[in-house]
């Protein structure tokens, strides 16, 4: 049982963290706010993060990456093709910056600019996040035809447009930039399809 409200705590504080680093950045996301948002005793972060707030950050981080990896599976069930699954993926991402007033971003990307010179620890962690969004999208890309080293490098162009969309949609304070993205992956997409067929 102990162990249950143990990872239970656990688990509060890194969803704080990635809430705190979404609105506030990585640099904002203070402990003391971190363990008050989550309900938290006090000696209870340092328990289950004993290397402090890098160890923190990396576990807000790796939860990212799994809700993002958690969308883009979800998408891939109800969408026949890449552009529908990438198409439901913004929608989703327009929906949650629309509903936060835009005060809610990729907080991966927002580590990575922070923190990405000064913490090996927390780079690794937002380039495995990167990674574990591109392989997906690759491997979607090669059960529709695409050849391996074409669908690697077509799903890193359209993560990284993605992300980039995010952060100028925020920057505006308008969704606006997310469906140009939509647009243009569409596009891209469609003539990749022409010219792998």
């Amino acid at each position: 049982m102990v162990g249950t409200k143990g990872a239970k705590t656990s688990s509060r504080l890194a969803e704080s963290m990635l809430e705190l680093i979404q609105r506030h950045g990585y640099s904002g996301a203070a402990l003391n706010a971190v363990v008050e948002h989550a309900g938290a005793p006090k000696g209870s972060l340092y328990f289950h993060f004993p290397e402090g707030k890098e160890a923190l950050g990396e576990k807000a981080v790796e939860l990212a990456a799994a809700q993002f990896g958690s969308l883009v599976a979800d998408s891939a069930l109800k969408s026949a093709t890449p552009g529908e699954v990438l198409r439901r993926v913004i929608d989703e991402l327009a929906g949650m910056l629309d509903d936060s007033g835009f005060q809610l971003g990729c907080p991966v990307s927002v580590v990575t600019l922070e923190m990405g010179a000064q913490s090996e620890r927390l780079r690794d962690a937002c380039a495995n996040a990167f990674e574990s969004w591109i392989v997906p999208v690759s491997e979607l890309l090669i059960a529709h035809g695409r050849p391996r080293l074409t669908a690697r490098a077509l799903a890193t162009a359209l993560v990284s447009m993605v992300e980039g969309a995010v952060i100028v949609s925020r920057a505006q304070r308008s969704i606006e930039p997310l469906h140009c993205a939509a647009q243009a992956i569409a596009v891209l997409l469609e003539q990749d399809r022409e010219v792998s067929a």
